[in-house]
């Protein structure tokens, strides 16, 4: 008894060890993939050129952003306040951009029924500061509560939503 199990095992030992066997000379026959690294054009010493691969992106797929400012028909001070400084970001940091097309913004009325269609896009829920990202056919959205934060810091306010918007018209959606 002992012996027929040490036998099959022996037996099993061997199949695996021929399979094995085989695989390896396969791979050699073959030939192994190229492991070696090869020139790729973005690539500098192991990094990827951002600017490269976002002025890439930029030449094949249309990009567009808009920035909306959702509320209600009354508004609070901090209400107001959010759509103002992000009126007053897009206009002075992104003139160009709003004149070419590629940025738009908005004030938009979320209890109104023509902006029904928008504001169910978008997912809206109250007042609220979103952006919007076209990239080709695909559409990403995200709403920006870190802005409600700075209302009293101007500064701090727009050099915030200049670096978001700016991320997002270069393809970026981290």
């Amino acid at each position: 008894m002992v012996l027929s199990n040490m036998r099959l095992i022996i037996k099993r030992k061997s199949v695996y060890f021929a399979a094995l066997l085989f695989a390896a000379l396969m791979i050699l026959a073959v030939g192994m993939p190229n492991l070696e690294k090869t020139d790729n054009e973005y690539e500098t010493n192991g990094k990827i050129d951002e600017t490269e691969v976002f002025e890439d992106v930029n030449q094949t797929h249309d990009i567009r952003v808009e920035v909306y400012h959702f509320h209600a028909t009354r508004q609070c001070w901090s209400c107001i306040r959010l759509g103002e400084l992000a009126e007053k970001t897009v206009e002075s940091r992104f003139a160009n951009e709003v004149e070419g097309g590629v940025l738009s913004f908005a004030h938009i009325d979320a209890q109104k029924s023509e902006n029904r269609e928008v504001v169910k896009r978008y997912g809206v829920r109250g007042s609220s500061l979103f952006i919007g990202t076209y990239i080709g056919d695909e559409f990403h959205k995200e709403e920006n509560i870190q802005l409600w934060y700075k209302l009293n810091d101007e500064d701090g306010y727009m050099d915030i939503l200049e670096e978001i918007i700016g991320r997002r018209l270069g393809g970026d959606l981290s």
